[in-house]
């Protein structure tokens, strides 16, 4: 998967707000730990919760420092 630092979270208010009281706020530690068969939904790991999110509502989520990692 892939790792990185969450910049900046986007979208429409009430998505926006859904994902930051999920943890997913500026600053924070993200990893991509795996996708479902047909890439869509996602599973997440921030903070140590994993979250599962669609493609769409992730792609609202602009992410630093990207590198790979193996688990």
């Amino acid at each position: 998967g892939q790792e990185g630092t969450i910049a900046r979270v986007s979208g429409e208010s009430v998505l926006r707000r859904r994902l930051l009281e999920m943890g997913i706020n500026r600053g924070t530690r993200i990893y991509v730990e795996k996708y479902a068969p047909l890439r869509d939904p996602l599973e997440l790991v921030v903070k140590g919760y994993h979250i599962s999110l669609r493609v769409e509502e992730a792609a609202n989520i602009l992410v630093e420092n990207v590198r790979s990692k193996k688990r």
